[in-house]
């Protein structure tokens, strides 16, 4: 009986973590995105944001080239926030002082010939309480309450944590499969050359033996 109480306990508990996520889901405006950027191309996205609110971009070049892009960052009056060339990866944090539409670009534009792909993580606004109710009780919060929260902020480590993991295993997967395409062609290369020589050192052998002189009748 004590283990079935705990299991059910579990699933309640569970449950209602669940319920509290997803009342909170749409709370902070948030986007992530994979996307292609091709030789000599600029691609831009516009997001609205309300001034005072705190905002996050990070981004990161996946795979192309040397892993390097331009970004930049302007506000909706113009203003540059943010720019800088060929980066690898980069997250930059600025409060809003306008109310507006906001725009980022990527560009891909001093590359002739390698594409780039390219992930980048867009936050508006912290994040709230788990439920708005939390921050005003009158009394501690409950162990039920306390646990949630602790799984809510730990699960939202997970989350960040998996997402960083797969693009460094996604970068060095694409690292590894270029460097092995470069070594094959190298090995071939040198396999070339190796039998090249050989060719020729046989015929040049062959030239020391062979009698050229001229026989008189």
């Amino acid at each position: 009986m004590e283990c079935l109480a705990s299991t059910s306990s579990t699933s309640m508990f569970v449950f209602v973590t669940g319920l509290l996520c997803l009342f909170n889901v749409h709370t902070v405006l948030s986007g992530e995105l994979t996307f292609e950027l091709p030789d000599n191309e600029r691609m831009c996205f516009f997001e609205s944001i309300k001034e005072g609110l705190k905002s996050t971009l990070e981004f990161q070049v996946i795979t192309g080239g040397s892993y390097d892009v331009d970004m930049e960052l302007s506000a909706p009056s113009g203003q540059i926030l943010y720019k800088d060339t060929k980066k690898q990866y980069d997250t930059f944090t600025w409060t809003a002082d306008q109310t507006g539409v906001y725009k980022f670009c990527f560009s891909n534009e001093f590359s002739t010939f390698s594409h780039k792909v390219v992930y980048f993580d867009f936050q508006v606004g912290d994040k709230p309480p788990l439920t708005a109710e939390i921050d005003s009780h009158a009394t501690a919060l409950t162990l039920m309450e306390s646990s949630a929260v602790v799984n809510h902020e730990n699960l939202n480590h997970i989350v960040d944590y998996q997402t960083h993991f797969r693009l460094r295993e996604s970068q060095a997967r694409s690292f590894a499969e270029d460097l092995n395409e470069r070594v094959l062609y190298w090995s071939v290369g040198q396999s070339l050359v190796i039998l090249i020589i050989t060719v020729g050192q046989v015929f040049i052998m062959k030239s020391f033996f062979t009698d050229k002189r001229e026989v008189k009748t």
